[in-house]
């Protein structure tokens, strides 16, 4: 039984799906597949049901799994200490960011801090904010950067920057009436994120201030990436709002259009586990990303 087949179970176990697990394992769907057999094999246990398209786990599945995330975490306590013991910082750091603060904000801090701490290896994972957010809550991912607010109490979140979002139109539409930060929603095209989304939670919180319903947009495009939805806004499919940083570039070449409506600033925030310790990577990390506020 090896750490990576516990992380492997770990993955699975809390999706209910082998593919869902291999993606954000970054692994195959047959080499996931291929772990989970062999720790069954090795234990003699069978760990899941296979129901339909989806696994389930057994009773000795439900069991293991807690003892399975202890093992996990007390060999990352393990190596913080030796991180800690030595006179280098050094080690790895595994960092979660949402689309945005990975694609705009994160790539030149990160550089800066290779500089500083040329010892420590970068592990990134991209996803939306609330799958960075479960990510570090799970102990897959030492710290997260998201945008807006969070649900886990167990999360310590600190504020490391603020953000400007902006609503877009493709530069040869007509620009809606706005009063402020008033503005008719019902008589656009929407061209939104998925739900998890910090970008999605832009619209709907402007909803929940309008007190419309958020359902009854009119949304003809749901896409996974901040850039598809820019490219779908500029083909004309409708209206977004989105990070001033992702649509700036499009916005200086004339291919996007602003329409002047007072929007909030939103936040960029680092979480970490209040009961997981920081090794001095880690620690390091955190301080350069919070004195990098711009």
């Amino acid at each position: 039984m090896t750490l990576d087949q516990l992380r492997i179970f770990i993955a699975v176990a809390e999706r209910s799906h082998m593919t869902r697990a291999a993606t954000a394992l970054g692994m195959t769907q047959s080499a996931t597949s291929a772990a989970v057999a062999t720790l069954e094999r090795q234990s003699g246990v069978k760990l899941f049901d296979r129901v339909g398209r989806g696994i389930e786990l057994t009773d000795a599945g439900r069991r293991f799994l807690p003892e399975a995330r202890a093992v996990v975490e007390r060999a990352r306590i393990a190596r913080a200490v030796l991180e800690q013991s030595s006179n280098r910082v050094s080690g790895t750091v595994s960092i979660g960011a949402s689309q945005t603060i990975a694609n705009h904000w994160l790539p030149r801090r990160l550089a800066a801090y290779h500089q500083a701490f040329p010892n420590v290896q970068l592990e990134i994972t991209i996803g939306n904010t609330q799958a960075i957010e479960s990510a570090v809550f799970a102990g897959r991912v030492d710290v997260g950067l998201v945008e807006g607010p969070i649900t886990h109490e167990e999360l310590i979140r600190r504020v490391v920057d603020t953000d400007r979002p902006m609503l877009v139109v493709a530069a040869g539409s007509g620009l809606p009436q706005v009063s402020g930060d008033r503005i008719d929603l019902m008589n656009l095209s929407w061209v939104i994120r998925e739900k998890g989304s910090g970008t999605r939670r832009l619209l709907e919180e402007l909803c929940e201030r309008q007190k419309v319903d958020f359902a009854a947009l009119r949304v003809v495009l749901e896409l996974p990436s901040n850039e598809a939805v820019c490219e779908a806004v500029e083909a004309g499919a409708g209206a977004t709002i989105i990070s001033e940083q992702v649509a700036g570039a499009a916005l200086k070449a004339g291919r996007l259009r602003a329409v002047p409506v007072d929007l909030p600033q939103r936040e960029f925030a680092l979480l970490r586990h209040s009961e997981r310790t920081l090794s001095p990577a880690q620690r390091a990390l955190a301080d350069a990303l919070s004195d990098q506020r711009t």
